[in-house]
């Protein structure tokens, strides 16, 4: 296996807190029943989904390729309240991802990794909302955000594009993700990845895949990192 010096991660349920919370956070707001809206988001988007209208309707989105206010017409229509009734879709995405605050101990991790001379890239799949950018420059070497490049994971190509962008092969990096499907696609194009739960397990999963002086690092951070995980 090739060494990896560059790590490359996803926002929403990495940076951030999971996205089951921060659905049920948002869907609490709205009176929406969270449980049946992920249900329905598995319906279209999981495994075992089948291939129709509303799922390209993601795929377009991510990519750039369909507007916003198009894309939360469907949204709103998988969302249902209480009394039947369905959320405002104007505006749906951004209150949607508005409680996704970055995990503080996720974002010490992709410090401590850059101070040991590790490139870290970022590299999200986003259905056009705004990202709170403020302090990106301190934990990522390059942004990658799927509907400013019209690539998306798991396209093998939006892979090789955020390794070209930290001037490194994709044999040389990791992806960091809390899906499967896109660490299996990075891992086919070369890439090592890591299925991210918490950042002390993806610390420790990266122990085994970093050079000398990033494994140093990562182990002293786990030393300093709360118990109980």
């Amino acid at each position: 296996m090739a060494e990896v010096s560059g790590v490359v991660v996803d926002w929403g349920g990495v940076v951030t807190l999971p996205f089951a919370r921060g659905i049920a956070l948002w869907a609490a707001d709205e009176g929406v029943d969270a449980e049946e809206f992920r249900a329905a988001l598995g319906r279209i988007l999981g495994p075992a989904a089948e291939p129709g209208p509303v799922a390209r309707q993601f795929r377009l989105v991510e990519r750039g390729e369909l507007s916003v206010a198009e894309f939360e017409e469907t949204l709103a229509s998988l969302a249902v309240r209480s009394d039947g009734s369905h959320p405002v879709a104007a505006g749906m995405v951004e209150r949607m991802f508005a409680p996704f605050a970055d995990e503080p101990e996720m974002t010490g991790l992709l410090r401590v990794l850059r101070d040991a001379g590790l490139k870290v890239a970022l590299l999200s799949n986003s259905w056009g909302h705004t990202y709170d950018r403020r302090g990106w420059d301190g934990l990522f070497d390059a942004v990658v955000i799927s509907c400013e490049v019209g690539l998306r994971k798991p396209e093998p190509e939006v892979f090789r594009h955020t390794a070209r962008l930290l001037d490194l092969r994709p044999e040389n990096c990791v992806l960091v993700d809390d899906l499967g499907s896109n660490i299996r696609a990075a891992r086919a194009i070369g890439m090592a990845g890591v299925h991210h739960r918490t950042a002390p397990e993806t610390a420790l999963a990266l122990t085994s895949l970093l050079p000398p002086a990033g494994r140093r690092a990562v182990l002293r951070y786990l030393g300093a990192a709360p118990s109980g995980h």
